[in-house]
């Protein structure tokens, strides 16, 4: 058998290592997940808003899944135009190898894992052109599903007296699971901005000392940054997530660095297809 490298050792493991970076940690920590290739069945599928559905997919093949941290991904693998499915290969360093020319992927947010169910939701924004929009619009409940991952976390610590989240439409899975699974007391400014109004259905936690402002997209103008940059935050140490289109969340990079510890991650940007950030 091959021996593992220090960081495949590292990644049969993360479960106590995000946690414990929640728990005592500071700022971000990046850590690695025992990395899969799965293929799974539609389970269900339903309408979350008019523009954004959710597929639910299942099956044993999700033994073993890891998921920690709120904004973890997975990698969908669409199979090429004649069908065929070309899916990467876990390596001996536990991480993939991907055929080449490489398969069509999207990365999607891991919205919910329930492992005694074996089942994950998976939330898709609609818009019209999108590879993966029109798919979740047609495909069948037992259709097969190949993905890969999660790669590991971003994880951010849980020690901050206030958080802030600066998000679009497609970052929206990542803020409902964080809020479904963040302490009860938890302290937030969420603010998200959609291209109109239908999204702000989308269903959140309520919590006490958490505000959610939502805004609507004026034409080309994105005002998240600008209203992020408003807020009255409270005393004590703050943290900013700020995720969606890359040049909309751009501005606050230079504003947070000075202030307080951030992550970023563009989910996307206009005009590029399947931005990898």
């Amino acid at each position: 058998m091959t021996a593992l490298d220090p960081g495949a050792r590292e990644r049969l493991d993360p479960r106590g290592r995000v946690a414990s970076h929640h728990r005592t940690g500071e700022g971000t920590a990046r850590i690695g997940y025992p990395i899969g290739v799965r293929t799974v069945t539609v389970r269900a599928r339903e309408y979350v808003t008019p523009r954004m559905v959710r597929l639910t997919l299942g099956g044993p093949a999700l033994d073993g899944f890891h998921t920690y941290q709120a904004d973890d991904h997975v990698k969908i693998v669409f199979p090429d135009p004649d069908g065929t499915r070309r899916v990467p290969v876990v390596n001996d360093a536990m991480m993939l190898d991907w055929p080449r020319p490489l398969p069509t992927t999207r990365k999607y947010t891991v919205r919910r894992y329930d492992a005694d169910a074996r089942e994950l939701d998976l939330d898709f924004v609609l818009h019209e052109g999108g590879l993966a929009s029109s798919w979740v619009r047609t495909v069948a409940i037992g259709d097969e599903v190949t993905i890969a991952g999660p790669p590991g976390a971003k994880a951010f610590a849980h020690t901050f007296d206030h958080y802030v989240f600066a998000v679009d439409s497609t970052a929206l899975p990542a803020v409902a699971r964080w809020l479904d699974e963040s302490p009860a007391d938890v302290s937030a400014h969420v603010v998200i901005e959609t291209d109109d109004d239908i999204e702000h259905g989308y269903p959140l936690a309520v919590r006490e000392n958490v505000d959610v402002t939502w805004l609507v997209r004026d034409g080309s103008e994105s005002a998240v940054a600008s209203t992020v940059q408003s807020l009255d935050l409270p005393d004590g140490r703050s943290f900013l997530f700020a995720a969606g289109e890359a040049t909309d969340i751009k501005p606050l990079r230079a504003w947070s660095r000075d202030r307080m510890d951030s992550l970023f991650t563009g989910y996307w940007k206009r005009g590029v297809a399947g931005l990898d950030d």
